[in-house]
């Protein structure tokens, strides 16, 4: 029921995937490098969470944009951007049944398991 997406060498994704594990919450792990990512599945997100909360300008794959790639920003960029480069997704995003979150933080994840779960 509960899939994590992310790279699995990102500390934030170890942070969220060893926190499911201590609370034995079972889940399906999805690395962008590995398994892909699908414009169907971002586009989902994006509806749901927002382009501007999915891009990550914060990382390393954002400085290493071209300042051309990095100007000018509005959905249709973005959207091409993290479709073409899974790693510029703000990370890990957890989807649990119709809820999906973005990033990790322990009480939104106990949130969202406990509700899911009942």
């Amino acid at each position: 029921m509960f899939t994590l997406y992310g790279i699995k060498n990102c500390d934030t994704v170890k942070k969220a995937r060893a926190w499911l594990e201590a609370q034995g919450i079972a889940y399906q792990f999805h690395d962008f490098r590995k398994d892909g990512l699908d414009l169907a599945l971002l586009e989902k997100w994006e509806v749901i969470l927002g382009w501007e909360a999915l891009l990550n300008r914060r990382g390393t794959s954002w400085r290493k944009l071209d300042e051309s790639q990095r100007e000018g920003v509005d959905r249709a960029k973005a959207m091409e951007l993290m479709l073409g480069q899974p790693s510029l997704i703000k990370r890990p995003v957890l989807e649990a049944g119709t809820k999906t979150l973005i990033g990790f933080n322990v009480e939104d994840y106990a949130m969202l398991t406990t509700a899911v779960e009942s």
